[in-house]
């Protein structure tokens, strides 16, 4: 399809505005090709005031400015649409609203995060295999231009290890580390891969510090600051040397790369992310929080 039909479910975070502009502007300097973000349910969530203050503002946006058709129900997106964004800012009701669309057969992206419980993430794609349909969830900054040139980087030797670090404040109804802990999840296993066995948290008033031992005896760490720096970046670990990643300071806005990978999704049917390894990192981030709790290094299991 030339032009895809996209349908939005949650207007309650900066990034509808912000993809929809990608999409919709053929003038914008990174427009994305390909679709067209035509149909959306505001949702929002009342005890979140994250979420439900900000609905109106972005519905008005996306209406008045892109044209925009605002419907009454996540199933009404699903009829006018050949393809959903799942933009709800609420990891909670993300498994609810899929399954309210996922008889539709539609390829679905579900923004960050993916589900609060790796019990819920993994009932996702349950019904995503049920219905046949693909789907896909990350966070942009897995699509940085800086980390995809150093992952692609030839003759730099493997990758022994990582130390990501980026800002990490938390809210109340998105559980500890889910709701920006998920950015820098998803930069440490877009360099590491799958297979981290062992978590270990450790958590101060300002700073958390995540670690992570794979199966093959590598560490990666995850940083997160509360101290007033919202600088995201990583410091990939060589046989050959280490190399830094400021994540931070790319050209590109890493949501352009996100929604190339997205619409190429949705006219391929075929997701550029493994879905094991979203699974992964919903369970490292829930058993970090264990040992948050605990104090004590937690097993992940498969």
């Amino acid at each position: 399809m030339d032009s895809i039909k996209i349908g939005m479910i949650g207007l309650d975070t900066s990034h509808v505005t912000a993809f929809t502009k990608l999409i919709n502007d053929v003038n914008h300097e990174h427009h994305v090709p390909g679709g067209r973000v035509t149909a959306a349910y505001p949702g929002g969530s009342p005890d979140f005031p994250l979420s439900i203050n900000r609905v109106e503002g972005f519905t008005e946006e996306l209406r008045n400015q892109y044209g925009v058709e605002i419907v009454a129900t996540p199933e009404e997106v699903a009829e006018r649409c050949d393809a959903i964004l799942l933009e709800s800012a609420d990891g909670r009701v993300h498994l609810e609203q899929f399954r309210r669309i996922a008889s539709y057969g539609k390829p679905v992206f579900i923004d960050k995060p993916l589900a609060l419980k790796a019990a819920d993430a993994e009932e996702i794609g349950r019904i995503a295999a049920k219905h046949g349909i693909p789907v896909m969830s990350a966070s942009s900054l897995r699509y940085t231009d800086a980390l995809i040139a150093e992952l692609e980087r030839e003759g730099a030797g493997m990758i022994t290890g990582a130390d990501v670090h980026g800002p990490m404040p938390v809210e109340p109804t998105q559980s500890y580390y889910f709701w920006y802990g998920i950015h820098t999840a998803e930069m440490l296993f877009a360099i590491m891969g799958t297979g981290c066995e062992e978590v270990y948290a450790s958590s101060s008033e300002s700073h958390e510090l995540i670690t992570g031992r794979w199966r093959d005896g590598r560490i990666g760490t995850i940083r997160g600051s509360r101290d007033g720096s919202y600088q995201f970046g990583a410091l990939v670990h060589r046989t050959k040397g280490s190399a830094y990643i400021n994540a931070s300071a790319a050209a590109r806005p890493a949501y352009a790369g996100l929604m190339e990978q997205v619409i190429a999704m949705f006219k391929t049917g075929r997701p550029s992310l493994n879905w094991e390894e979203t699974i992964a990192i919903i369970r490292f981030l829930e058993k970090a929080e264990e040992s948050r709790t605990s104090g004590a290094a937690v097993r992940i299991h498969p």
